[in-house]
């Protein structure tokens, strides 16, 4: 990556019917990865593998014209960089299907479900500072905790591809601490924003 990236300030926006674009230009033809489309957690998994690939990228399109904020990108000079979903967690009815992520009790929370960051840029703390901004997002909207599934390894470094949920050890810089866990690698936390600032650090 040449180093002028490196020195550049990220812009962080929510995103909207007019930002589709900017997704589109993310996401790539494959959508992410493998025609997801952000549409892994919203969906029965019959019915994502029956809309892989364009028939999921025309749902999610749909949420977004609705005026449904799914999430936040992330900006460097003005391009699309990164990605961040974040929605409240009642909306992703694969979390509640889930044996290891299913609800742990009735206090309605936010979830951070996916990061996706353009291959050129990984690696390079995007995804705390994403974190952090979706965090603001969620209380400008009257949220009052966040929760996240990320990964713990048990050893090293796992593929990206793995990783779309975060790493544990990012959200515990951002704040978050566990709550539970049901499966070795697979913690539940949680982010308590009450009033407290969230630092842009």
């Amino acid at each position: 990556m040449p180093m002028e990236y490196m020195k550049t300030d990220l812009e962080f926006h929510p995103l909207t019917a007019e930002r589709w674009a900017d997704l589109e230009q993310l996401f790539g033809s494959r959508g992410a990865c493998g025609g997801c489309w952000c549409m892994w957690w919203r969906l029965k998994r019959a019915e994502f593998n029956r809309m892989k690939g364009e028939g999921n990228r025309h749902a999610f399109k749909r949420i977004v014209d609705s005026g449904e904020i799914p999430g936040i990108v992330a900006y460097a000079d003005g391009q699309p960089v990164a990605w961040c979903a974040v929605a409240p967690r009642e909306v992703y009815s694969g979390l509640e299907r889930s044996r290891t992520l299913k609800r742990i009790d009735d206090k309605p929370v936010w979830s951070v479900v996916c990061f996706f960051v353009a291959k050129q840029f990984r690696g390079k703390g995007i995804t705390g500072k994403l974190l952090k901004a979706a965090l603001e997002h969620v209380r400008k909207q009257g949220g009052k905790i966040v929760e996240a599934y990320p990964v713990e390894p048990e050893k090293g470094r796992i593929p990206d591809v793995h990783a779309y949920t975060g790493l544990a050890s990012t959200f515990r810089k951002a704040g978050f601490v566990e709550v539970l866990r049901r499966s070795k690698t697979r913690p539940i936390m949680r982010y308590f924003i009450e009033e407290k600032h969230i630092s842009k650090a």
